[in-house]
């Protein structure tokens, strides 16, 4: 059975492999999705629109290629000037005039104005050819770049272009050379001319749409001659740091699990689930409206963690950081003390700042960077203000499962209404996802409200049953037997659960 099982994965890998050499962009994400990098010594197209980042993935990947492979490059430009593309790239980081004085990377802008074009007879784009080879040849180049091509022969004959832009194409392969063309999207073909994206190996298409008044840009491989590739559209962003795609799915990964225990950071609640807390790596789910103690519940989990010595990232979308620390010391908890030892990292964000994808992103880059033991999503409900519930699910599903290849456990607290109680205790659509789900609740006895708690699922682990009530003083959390509240009665128009003798039935 085990050599069965050896021989398909191996299949598996076999046809995963790529037939042809690849060239490593070193952007972030990338690589993943196209199993390697660009297609070497072969011609990539970048197609988009205004402001999809064409221009900006072109000149990373030259930039990535002398910083982190040694490679020269040359980027000739046909629409910017190379002193305005040195300039607005002047942010990246990166000293570009040093490149080029050190002969690592080459800049050349032609441009030739509509007024000076006149169609006579036969042309050929020799020329071209000739100033290319000039470039490469001057700092031994083995990248190149050649951004707007299309906008050189507009209002030209299309059928000479199309043989002109094979020679092209073909003679770029015979240099042994990794060539990126940029071009305009078109209303008709892909591409303004209709003529790129057929003889290039690997095209690219950029896109950046505006949803709910949030703007994403995202990427999608259109075609990749000779190896397999991811087919779907990925967010990505632009910063400082460059260019940060995020693989949404690749192929599915077997990940390691561990039998650890983390603490709740609230000893009657660890009884609760086996006397031991939840499993390292795994996801927890708190569910309930607003005023039962998700955050306090949260806040607990975070400073267990710190107090033995692990690092917790307190992603927050609904209070900033300071009014966090402020609150959780009304309680008895000081969280201030953690970050200021860098066990406690607060990533805060409005959630309308960007969608959902572009904030797991950012989260994710402050993982890499951080390598958290814990992450706490609050409320992760605030984040879902983009697309449908399926949509959310898929993208969470996604995150949950690149945590649990990083063996990084996550608490998630989900903010519902009475109303949606009513038919559905988990509105947000991820409770079947994670590992553990507690729901917090209040009941009235006597006009008076309590908060009561019951864990509705913890996978892999025997756990309690009981409805528990909870109070939260100054003092910290306090758990206990529903039946020390006398003369208790569910809220109105409850009925998903029915509380008989404390157990939930």
């Amino acid at each position: 059975m085990e050599l069965e099982i050896a021989s398909k994965q191996n299949k598996k890998s076999k046809y995963l492999s790529s037939t042809i050499e690849k060239t490593k962009t070193g952007i972030c994400g990338f690589d993943e999705i196209t199993f390697g990098g660009l297609p070497k010594n072969r011609p990539t197209l970048i197609v988009g629109g205004i402001g999809t980042g064409k221009t900006f993935m072109s000149m990373h990947f030259l930039l990535n290629g002398v910083n982190l492979f040694e490679e020269n490059g040359v980027f000739m430009t046909f629409e910017e000037k190379t002193t305005e593309l040195v300039s607005n790239f002047s942010n990246f980081n990166v000293d570009i005039d040093e490149l080029v004085k050190n002969k690592k990377l080459y800049f050349e802008h032609l441009h030739i104005a509509q007024y000076e074009m006149h169609e006579s007879g036969k042309y050929n784009i020799d020329g071209l050819f000739v100033r290319i080879e000039h470039a490469m040849n001057t700092i031994n180049a083995k990248r190149i770049v050649l951004d707007s091509l299309d906008t050189l022969f507009t209002n030209l004959d299309i059928n000479m272009l199309r043989n002109e832009f094979k020679k092209l194409f073909f003679w770029l392969k015979e240099k042994n050379i990794t060539a990126v063309i940029t071009a305009e999207q078109g209303d008709i073909y892909l591409t303004r001319l209709g003529l790129e994206e057929n003889v290039a190996d690997c095209v690219i298409e950029l896109t950046n749409r505006v949803i709910n008044q949030i703007s994403t840009r995202r990427l999608r491989i259109m075609k990749y001659r000779g190896s397999f590739h991811a087919n779907n559209e990925y967010p990505f962003i632009i910063d400082n740091e460059g260019m940060n795609v995020f693989p949404i799915a690749t192929n599915l990964i077997e990940y390691n699990i561990s039998n650890q225990r983390v603490s709740s950071g609230i000893k009657n609640l660890d009884a609760m689930l086996d006397n031991k807390g939840f499993f390292v790596g795994s996801s927890v789910l708190i569910s309930g409206s607003a005023g039962t103690g998700k955050t306090s519940l949260a806040a607990f989990f975070a400073k267990s963690n710190c107090e033995n010595n692990k690092k917790c990232l307190f992603c927050a979308f609904e209070e900033s950081s300071k009014q966090i620390i402020r609150n959780m010391k009304s309680i008895g908890i000081d969280l201030e003390k953690y970050v200021t030892s860098n066990n406690l990292i607060f990533y805060y964000a409005r959630p309308t700042l960007q969608n959902l994808e572009l904030h797991f992103m950012r989260i994710k880059a402050l993982i890499e960077i951080e390598k958290p033991d814990v992450i706490i999503l609050d409320p992760v409900t605030n984040l879902m203000t983009e697309g449908p519930n399926s949509d959310v699910r898929g993208m969470l599903t996604r995150f949950i499962d690149y945590l649990k290849t990083q063996k990084i456990s996550v608490m998630f607290t989900a903010a519902i209404t009475l109303k949606s109680v009513t038919i559905n205790p988990s509105d947000e659509g991820i409770s079947s996802m994670v590992d553990t789900w507690m729901m917090v609740e209040d009941i009235v006895t006597d006009n008076k409200r309590n908060r009561i708690m019951y864990i509705l699922k913890s996978r892999g682990m025997p756990h309690s049953k009981e409805v528990k009530a909870f109070e939260i003083s100054n003092e910290g959390i306090d758990i206990y037997e529903l039946d020390k509240i006398e003369n208790h009665t569910m809220l109105e128009n409850r009925n998903i659960t029915t509380v008989l003798n404390g157990n939930i039935t």
